[in-house]
């Protein structure tokens, strides 16, 4: 799942327990660098026993985060890759927490995916072994087949708030700077989250965008018309309350109540069936150069007040650093591993 690109339609992570030293884990890199040149390609990857659908691939993307285990194995952690701490909302469960390495991978139909998460498993078996997997879907093209920011399953208009890919502000946002192997890189956190369809669908559409701060029907803030439109948040209604409340999504995660910070955040949306029952709810994917000096004090601060707390329930948390991109002639991770 390429950062800078868009969400895809359909994508797999992967989270892996790390059971080799640092020279085994050198070999990884190097063998799942020849796999993703070969299938984002369009080519079968070494050793490829289903190449055709390597060949019909659409719009792979394959992206690598290194967990807490490499850092004991290298000693260059990035600075505030700590694992989170936990929230008082939160109720995770092991079974979608942690992982020494990350895979993220993403295309435009599931079969590219499917066959792609296959691969770089049974190449990494000899190093590392799945933990947990998470699927996810995104629908980010509108009926006119233009880009469109997409919806989470509660309806609403997610992710409006991201600074623009290829500005200044983007760059300041996702790409760290330290230490010198890191540079370029990026820290991501996952957060699954559970979100309670049947409870919010119970409140009426003003209460739902009251929680919110924004119109369910264009992502435009309450005081706006625009999903891009800037929050007025200090605009009162005719009782003299703000127009945003003060414990509404949008109001406590905007960067100015938030002195400055921003992330860049993605998700996916996900169903998980067990015989009859289905759960639902989010693949929370945030990107920001440091976790611990953008990430937690916004997560801190919506645990402490969203409105959105009591139809949410965080289930899963993983922290990662992902490493630069390689260039021809390299590898993934070797300035790090090398």
């Amino acid at each position: 799942m390429g950062i800078a690109l868009g969400t895809p339609a359909s994508a797999e992570l992967v989270a892996f327990k790390v059971g080799t030293d640092r020279a085994g884990l050198g070999r990884l890199m190097r063998l799942w660098t020849s796999d993703i040149v070969a299938l984002t390609g369009g080519r079968p990857a070494p050793g490829d026993t289903a190449p055709e659908l390597a060949v019909a691939n659409k719009g792979l993307t394959v992206t690598v985060g290194f967990g807490a285990r490499v850092f004991e194995l290298t000693g260059q952690k990035p600075s505030g890759l700590d694992d989170l701490p936990v929230m008082k909302h939160d109720r995770l469960d092991p079974a979608w927490s942690g992982g020494d390495l990350l895979v993220m991978v993403g295309a435009d139909d599931a079969v590219s995916v499917v066959h792609a998460v296959r691969r770089l498993i049974a190449d990494a078996k000899p190093f590392a072994t799945p933990i947990w997997r998470q699927n996810g879907f995104w629908d980010s093209t509108g009926a006119d087949g233009k880009p469109v920011t997409g919806r989470n399953l509660f309806g609403q208009v997610d992710g409006t708030g991201n600074p623009a890919v290829g500005t200044p502000e983007f760059d300041e946002t996702v790409w760290s700077k330290t230490p010198d192997w890191f540079r370029g890189g990026t820290t991501l956190v996952v957060r699954r989250i559970r979100m309670n369809l049947d409870t919010w669908d119970e409140l009426t559409r003003s209460e739902q965008e009251r929680a919110v701060g924004r119109k369910l029907s264009t992502g435009a803030p309450l005081t706006g018309t625009a999903e891009h439109d800037e929050l007025d948040l200090e605009a009162r209604d005719a009782d003299g309350r703000p127009v945003i409340a003060p414990n509404a999504h949008a109001r406590l995660s905007h960067h100015s109540e938030n002195d400055g910070r921003r992330i860049f955040r993605k998700g996916l949306n996900y169903v998980h069936d067990t015989g009859a029952t289905r759960e639902s709810g989010l693949i929370f994917l945030s990107h920001q150069a440091d976790v611990a000096g953008q990430f937690l004090p916004l997560l801190a601060r919506l645990d402490a007040a969203d409105a959105l707390n009591e139809w949410t329930t965080t289930i899963g948390s993983a922290t990662f650093a992902l490493p630069p991109g390689f260039q021809p002639g390299s590898w993934l991770g070797q300035s790090l591993l090398g």
